[in-house]
C-alpha cells in the first residue's frame, strides 16, 4: 500500500526525555518552583501572625500545628525553598551584569545554589534549635 505525501510517516520531533537535562535548567525551574512555594509559605507566616494578634487559645492551636512532625516539615521546606529562591535571585543578578555565562562557569554556579541551600537550611534549623535550647 503506498502512502500519499499527506499521510506519509514522518519522524517525530525528539521528546524532552531523550535530552539530558543540564543543571542550568534544572535550577531555572526549581526557581520558579521554590517562588511558587513561597506565596504559599507566605499565608502560613500571615496565619502566624494573625494568630499571634488573637486570643491566646487560638495562638496555641497554631503553634501546635507548626510544632507538629507535618508542621515542622512543611517549615522546613519553605525555608529550603526561601534560600533556594535567595541563592537563585542572586545567581541571576550574576547572570545580569553580563558575567558568569559561560557553560561551564554557569554550570558550577547553579551547583553552588543547590549545595548553598542545603547547607544554609540545615545551619539555620540547627541554630534554631540550639537557641531554642536543644
Amino acid at each position: 500500500m503506498s502512502h500519499s505525501p499527506a499521510t506519509r510517516d514522518r519522524p517525530l520531533s525528539p521528546h524532552m526525555t531523550v535530552y539530558r537535562w543540564p543543571v542550568t535548567m534544572t535550577m531555572s525551574i526549581l526557581h520558579r518552583v521554590t517562588g511558587g512555594a513561597l506565596y504559599f509559605g507566605t499565608l502560613l507566616v500571615a496565619w502566624w501572625l494573625t494568630a499571634a494578634a488573637g486570643p491566646q487559645s487560638y495562638f496555641d492551636f497554631v503553634n501546635g500545628v507548626f510544632g507538629s512532625w507535618f508542621g515542622r516539615l512543611v517549615l522546613f521546606g519553605y525555608t529550603w525553598a526561601l534560600m533556594h529562591h535567595m541563592l537563585g535571585g542572586l545567581r541571576h543578578f550574576v547572570w545580569d551584569t553580563g558575567t558568569a555565562l559561560e557553560k561551564h562557569t554557569a554550570s558550577k554556579i547553579a551547583w553552588a545554589t543547590l549545595v548553598g541551600s542545603v547547607i544554609l537550611t540545615i545551619l539555620i534549623w540547627v541554630v534554631g534549635y540550639m537557641v531554642r535550647g536543644g
